[in-house]
């Protein structure tokens, strides 16, 4: 199997999972862990032109799972997020993660906040080694093993 095909197919199996766990994914913590996934993802390789921060915007809001949460709020949460990084991604990286490690004490929601990363990561059929890097991060942030996901 081609690597893009591999890509989309483990993309389209977290989000077949994370639609199953959406009653148990409710929590402010998620919510903030998962807005802090996809503004890490999205910054990952330092940079975010204005049609990826666009795309990634697209995909929160239309990603079921986070429907649980109005998308106003999920917007104004991703863009703080991602300007954080932008202003100076170290710094950032460190306020960032600690956004993620909020999820840490539910293991559902924290492997949730993983996938999550993966699905927007392979979203343009591309994960490439810097969305890979900073999702294996955020594993250990969470306290999950990266090879769970394949990272």
């Amino acid at each position: 199997m081609a690597l893009w095909d591999r890509i989309k197919e483990s993309a389209s199996t977290m989000q077949t999972q994370l639609v199953a766990k959406k009653n148990d994914l409710k929590s402010g913590a998620f919510r903030d862990a998962s807005m802090a996934m996809c503004a890490l993802v999205a910054a990952a390789d330092g940079t975010v032109d204005p049609s990826e921060r666009q795309r990634v915007a697209q995909l929160i809001a239309g990603n079921e799972v986070l429907q649980n949460f109005p998308a106003d709020d999920l917007r104004r949460r991703f863009e703080e997020n991602l300007n954080r990084l932008t202003t100076d991604f170290d710094f950032g990286k460190v306020s960032v993660m600690q956004e993620i490690a909020k999820a840490r004490k539910k293991p559902a929601e924290a492997r949730a906040v993983i996938q999550i990363g993966i699905v927007i990561g392979g979203a343009d059929g591309d994960f490439d080694k810097d969305e890979q890097a900073v999702v294996r991060e955020a594993c250990y942030a969470l306290d999950l093993p990266p090879h769970e996901f394949d990272l």
